[in-house]
């Protein structure tokens, strides 16, 4: 999969021009082995997991106010001696009640930025005492740009709220569960619904654990944002599948190409396309991001935005090298999808048998080559072909004795 070039032969047996990487790519003729690969994948896709739980278990999340209840005290960035810093303000602060806040930030920039202290639940007594340290060291300018202790607000979020927030989300994404596995087992099959939902479980999981690894913090923003991700992944998924029910139909009944064969040329030739709407899609969010961080500060839009990056990127990887090849292995336990790979193998092996014994080419018809752009699009007509021919039932001309009374037999009477 990491070579630069791919070098095959035709059933000519001549040799075609080198492809590139991005050449295969786009022509998508089965050369990147990802299904064969799979318990690699499963490796790594594991190891990540496992990696998510144990951050998750020891770290925990670093949950906003709206989850743990609290605090917060927020006043403009500018004041009567120049821009008042974060660090300014947790000075005050922390000397007022002899402990620090729990987050400092700045949102926004220039005129309209302002400085949000956080903290656990403080009592009336001890967030006027902090207002009134605030005004008389930095001095917040007022919409009318004179100092004023109006300026400074606060607001206090009970931690039930959170907790109400979270049930509600828990709820949403075990009815998204529910509806989407009753989905695809009805258009495709249960297997694939599994699967499906092993990798939406998946970007479900890493999302969470980069949240805990890097620790961004938690905010509804935050569950809003989940719950979009999921949508998009299994949108990626629904598609890759759609390629392999289409070439795996029939295959019980040929004996050119296995399931998981099937299955990596529909991962080959929807991967480009995976790839580029993962592109289009991170465009805007990216800019999302950009923006909320150094135009608007920490706040809802940069929180969204940070979700919705990791789960775009979990979500790609997830239903290309992980949906299809958890399918694959699926499949593969079933005795007659083993059988019908026996037979295939067993074909290639007469056939190499007979182009050594004979010493001549065989014809195109008895010959395959994956990687052969040309000859594998007649091979899927072929067998789309078969396939449709094999859901028809053959007809069969009527005996003699079953002809109708007195048609002519083209027999003279004596």
């Amino acid at each position: 999969m990491g070579e630069s070039t791919v070098n095959t032969t035709n059933a000519a047996g001549q040799e075609p021009a080198k492809q590139s990487v991005f050449q295969r790519l786009y022509t998508g003729t089965g050369a990147f082995d990802i299904v064969g690969h799979r318990r690699k994948w499963f490796l790594a896709f594991g190891a990540l997991v496992l990696v998510c739980f144990v951050s998750m278990g020891l770290k925990g999340f670093n949950f906003g106010i709206a989850f743990e209840g609290g605090t917060q005290i927020q006043l403009p960035a500018q004041g009567a001696n120049g821009t008042i810093t974060t660090e300014e303000a947790q000075e005050v602060f922390s000397d007022t009640l002899g402990r620090n806040p729990a987050e400092t930030q700045q949102v926004g920039t220039g005129e309209a930025a302002t400085i949000q202290l956080r903290s656990e639940t403080l009592t009336p007594a001890e967030v006027a005492q902090v207002k009134q340290a605030l005004f008389t060291e930095l001095q917040p300018l007022g919409t009318d740009g004179q100092p004023s202790e109006r300026a400074i607000s606060d607001s206090r979020v009970s931690a039930s709220w959170g907790g109400e927030i979270s049930r509600q989300a828990l709820i949403a994404l075990a009815v998204f569960l529910v509806l989407v596995a009753v989905f695809l087992i009805l258009y495709f099959e249960k297997w694939m619904a599994l699967a499906a939902l092993v990798a939406l479980l998946h970007d479900v999981v890493v999302t969470a654990g980069v949240y805990s690894l890097v620790g961004f913090q938690v905010t509804p923003a935050t569950a809003i944002g989940l719950l979009t991700i999921l949508g998009y992944s299994l949108y990626d998924t629904v598609v890759v599948f759609d390629k392999v029910k289409e070439n795996t139909r029939g295959i019980l009944n040929l004996t050119r190409r296995t399931y998981a064969e099937a299955a990596n040329l529909a991962v080959n030739q929807t991967l480009m396309r995976s790839i580029n709407t993962s592109v289009i899609a991170l465009l805007p969010v990216l800019g999302m991001l950009v923006i909320g961080y150094l135009l608007l500060g920490s706040g809802t839009l940069q929180d969204l935005a940070l979700v919705l990056v990791t789960g775009m990127v979990a979500g790609t990887f997830s239903s290309v090298c992980l949906a299809t090849p958890l399918l694959v292995s699926f499949k593969m336990r079933d005795p007659k999808y083993q059988k019908q790979a026996e037979k295939v193998y067993a074909r290639r092996e007469q056939l190499a048998r007979k182009r050594s014994e004979n010493g001549a080419a065989v014809s195109d018809d008895d010959h395959f080559d994956p990687g052969d752009d040309e000859q594998l699009a007649a091979e899927l007509r072929r067998e789309k072909a078969r396939a449709a021919a094999a859901s028809v039932p053959a007809r069969h001309p009527k005996s003699t004795a079953q002809r109708r009374p007195g048609r002519p037999t083209g027999k003279k009477k004596r």
